[in-house]
């Protein structure tokens, strides 16, 4: 192995040296560090951006989360081509074949209403004929369009519950921990009131007592989901913020006369977002989950919106008979489970590459390489 400066300095021993020559020697092996060759996108990116996105890419948990994440996103920006809508019908509703109420097995022939073929699938088999590709469930719904569509509806419920709950728990938290005292005892009361609600039993009463006003739709359970989740962001964030707002840059910045707005928005959010960001990466299929529940449960979307909850709950009424109706469980449960493990597989990789510890241990590591 060839021998880098820094080996060489610390090949001499540093017995015998003085306290003075041992900081001049330390001084040395510093310089020498500092001397690494720094890419191109390092430059560009800075230091700790580029530190991130190469731990995500190269630790085996975030590759397999980015890769389902993506195939998920794939898929819903592609459903028009996977699985494409009759003409002049809302996309998102599911089509029948019939009203028949018993399912058909995977790869049956459609025989009314009949889809657009997807040119793929003729190109794949030299067929003509339009098929049930994963059955269909009761009232003769098809499991595969409702599967393809139903990864639109979750990705965009899953992005706007997470974004809305993220804006409401920083700001929220954010103005609890700066201005402290009576707003502080005031707002942090207000959150333990709602955390002593069992999180998916007040968002379904919520989205039921929603349901008659604004009509069957993902609003809804969407809102509901928002007014109950945002409560551990606020509180993970007050946390952090207490510990940044007595460093001295905030202090000098109160004292030269900056406002209490700028100080809040740019000097100390900024320094104590991190962990929450972690959090919200690790939620969105959490969330994605509890609205699949919902309208597991008949809540939300009118029958035969393209939901996997909604498709799953199709099973209730053949639960004793799963062994010859297995599909209907199958497919969105295996679709679901993938969606939600891609999003806590990518979440747990920007914990541990956020984890300051692990953080110390890289830098040592790339240390004694350079």
């Amino acid at each position: 192995m060839k021998a880098t400066p820094e080996r060489n300095l610390n090949n001499h021993s540093e017995n015998g040296l003085s306290t003075e020559s041992k900081e001049k020697l330390n001084l040395l092996k510093a310089d020498v560090i500092a001397t690494r060759k720094v890419g191109r996108l390092e430059r560009i990116i800075g230091k700790e951006t580029y530190r991130i996105l190469k731990g995500l890419v190269t630790t085996p948990t975030s590759i397999i989360g980015l890769v389902l994440i993506a195939l998920f996103v794939i898929i819903a920006l592609a459903a028009p081509i996977i699985a494409p809508p009759i003409p002049g019908t809302n996309p998102y509703s599911m089509p029948r074949d019939g009203y028949s109420a018993q399912p058909k097995p995977p790869m049956s022939e459609w025989k009314s209403g009949t889809p657009p073929i997807p040119f793929w699938y003729t190109a794949l088999t030299g067929r003509e004929e339009w098929v049930h590709l994963m059955g269909t469930s009761s009232n003769a719904y098809d499991i595969f369009y409702g599967v393809v569509w139903g990864t639109r509806t979750a990705l965009k419920t899953g992005v706007i519950i997470e974004i809305a709950t993220l804006i409401i728990g920083i700001l929220v938290g954010s103005i609890s921990a700066y201005y402290g005292g009576v707003v502080d005892n005031i707002i942090m009361r207000i959150v333990d009131i709602f955390m002593t609600l069992p999180f998916i039993l007040a968002a379904l009463i919520l989205a039921a007592v929603l349901m008659p006003v604004l009509g069957r739709s993902t609003l809804p359970s969407v809102i509901a989901l928002i007014v109950f989740g945002w409560m551990s962001y606020a509180r993970l964030i007050r946390g952090d913020i207490l510990a940044v707002k007595e460093r001295d840059y905030v202090l000098a910045a109160r004292v030269i006369g900056v406002r209490n707005s700028k100080i809040l928005f740019k000097h100390i959010i900024p320094n104590a977002i991190f962990p929450t960001l972690v959090m919200a990466s690790m939620d969105i299929g959490t969330y994605v989950l509890n609205f699949a529940a919902l309208s597991f449960l008949g809540i939300g979307t009118e029958v035969g919106y393209s939901d996997w909850g909604q498709i799953l709950s199709f099973a209730r009424d053949w639960i004793t008979q799963l062994g010859t109706y297995w599909y209907i469980v199958v497919y969105p449960g295996i679709t679901l489970i993938l969606f939600v493990l891609g999003w806590n597989l990518l979440g747990d990789a920007v914990r541990d590459v956020m984890d300051p510890r692990i953080r110390k241990m890289q830098e040592a590591s790339s240390s004694s390489e350079s």
